[in-house]
Formats: C-alpha cells, sequence, structure tokens
C-alpha cells in the first residue's frame, strides 16, 4: 500500500507542471495566483517535495481541476457520477456531463482567458449543437457571423456550419454544450396553454 502512494504522490510534480504549461503560465503568475512560493512550486514539479493538501486545494483551483485529477486518484463510488475533466489544447477544461451511448451528449466547457485578435481555427463536423454560456463572455464564429455571447446566453446550430469558440479578453469563459446527430435537436418542453376560466 505505501509504494502505490509514494508512486501516486511521486507523478504530481510532472502533472502539475504539464498543466501550467498547459496553461501557458509562469511559476511566478502561479505564485501569484496560489500564495506558494515559486521556489516551492519549482520543487513540488520537479518531484523534489510532496505537496501538503493545503498545496493542492490552491493548485486545482487555479488550474481548474479537482483533486483527483492532480493526485490521479482511482475511480470511486458509482461510477455514473465518476465524471473526471478532460484536460485540453490551451489550458481549455472539458467536463463531460453524460456517459450513455447515442443521443444527445452534454459538455461543459472552461475556456481560460483569451485574446480578442485570435484568429479562428474553423471546423465542422456531422451534427447539431445546442450553447449555454454560465460565466464569462464566449466568442462564437459561425460561419460569416462573428458573435459574443455573455452569461445567460444560447445559440443552436448546423456543425456542418464552419464554427470555432474561444475565450475573450474579459477573462475566462464557462459554457455547456448540448451535441447531437445530425438534425437530432434539443427539445424545448412549453407549459400548455391554460383553458379559459368558466
Amino acid at each position: 500500500m505505501d509504494e502505490a502512494i509514494d508512486r501516486t504522490l511521486d507523478a504530481v510534480g510532472p502533472r502539475l507542471k504539464r498543466l501550467r504549461l498547459n496553461r501557458g503560465v509562469t511559476l511566478a503568475d502561479l505564485a501569484a495566483e496560489t500564495g506558494i512560493s515559486t521556489s516551492t512550486l519549482s520543487r513540488l514539479e520537479a518531484g523534489l517535495r510532496r505537496p501538503t493538501l493545503e498545496q493542492l486545494l490552491p493548485l486545482a483551483r487555479a488550474h481548474g481541476v479537482t483533486i483527483d485529477e492532480l493526485v490521479d486518484a482511482p475511480p470511486t463510488g458509482d461510477p455514473r457520477i465518476n465524471l473526471r475533466p478532460i484536460s485540453g489544447a490551451g489550458g481549455a477544461v472539458v467536463l463531460p456531463l453524460t456517459r450513455r451511448p447515442g443521443g444527445i451528449q452534454a459538455y461543459k466547457f472552461v475556456l481560460p482567458t483569451g485574446h480578442d485578435d485570435a484568429e479562428p481555427d474553423l471546423r465542422t463536423h456531422e451534427g447539431y449543437d445546442w450553447v449555454y454560456v454560465l460565466n464569462g463572455t464566449l466568442r462564437l464564429v459561425l460561419g460569416e457571423h462573428d458573435l459574443i455571447l455573455r452569461s445567460g446566453e444560447a445559440a443552436e446550430f448546423d456543425t456542418r456550419t464552419p464554427h470555432w469558440f474561444g475565450a475573450t479578453d474579459a477573462g475566462p469563459v464557462e459554457f455547456l454544450s448540448l451535441i447531437g446527430r445530425q438534425g437530432e435537436r434539443a427539445h424545448v418542453r412549453v407549459a400548455p396553454k391554460q383553458a379559459p376560466a368558466e
């Protein structure tokens, strides 16, 4: 058991370094964000020091991941609710919210602060997408349209239309995305009309 714990703790350093580099932040930036000195952060990343819980909490918060992901904890409990975040390019984090074959799939995206002048890399694929912004400002380039969506705003589109998502200079953005097969759209149920009172 002690050997397994040692292996788990030894793997934390490289994982911390990878997360920091994916976000494009320096040790000094991370030190300012977490309150942990640059020398301590450097030793943690190099595996010369093992992290404490007091260090893991602010590091997980700064990197936008769970402590389980930092230490690569084995799954426990009900697998239906053990949804692990996926690290994406440039520090993006994707959290799958559904794990069922077929049908509409739900995801939560967290994108780090972007650049208003970023050149979008438009993509197309089969399917239909519905997007809802939880926090922040989302830039959605959809065909020839360059849209800004703020908290509480939504968009839906056929994913065969060239599209791209990004955060802005305003800061990070969190949004939900429902993705269905081609032509499969989210169905919105409305309350039936009330019969007039007699």
